[in-house]
């Protein structure tokens, strides 16, 4: 496994209490939880507990590929913090700092051994960027 570690950020134009809950809630992850127009998110479960399982299906929408991302949760701080290890070992550690009413989130992951760092940064900030744009749509400054 590469122990490499790639990180992502964004500041959200939101409350840290708002970006937690879109963050969290399997109602909000479904319309944010994919990096490009092509792709979407048709379902989610999250119960947020350290032991606790995160799952989502992702799914290319012509339906011509798809796969689930699972994780367990290792660490759950309200509003600041989510650690979880995938099922192949690997870590990530999303942060969540309050700074005059944005959120900055920060998230850290170990990479993957089968695509490239750049690609595994780019798929990741891509979700992100698209978490920004919806939890500020959704909660508009």
């Amino acid at each position: 496994m590469n122990s490499e570690k790639i990180t992502v950020q964004a500041r959200v134009a939101a409350p840290v209490a708002t970006c937690w809950s879109y963050w969290t809630e399997p109602a909000h992850i479904i319309h944010w939880n994919f990096a490009s127009p092509d792709w979407h998110c048709p379902q989610a479960t999250n119960d947020l507990r350290v032991g606790g399982k995160y799952w989502t299906r992702m799914e290319a929408r012509d339906r011509s590929f798809g796969f689930d991302f699972e994780a367990t949760y290792d660490d759950v701080i309200n509003h600041e913090r989510i650690r979880y290890t995938m099922p192949d070992g690997r870590e990530a550690d999303t942060t969540f700092v309050e700074e005059d009413g944005a959120t900055q989130i920060t998230t850290v992951f170990d990479a993957e051994s089968v695509h490239s760092i750049e690609h595994q940064r780019e798929g990741w900030q891509a979700i992100l960027d698209n978490f920004r744009s919806y939890a500020e749509k959704q909660h508009p400054q």
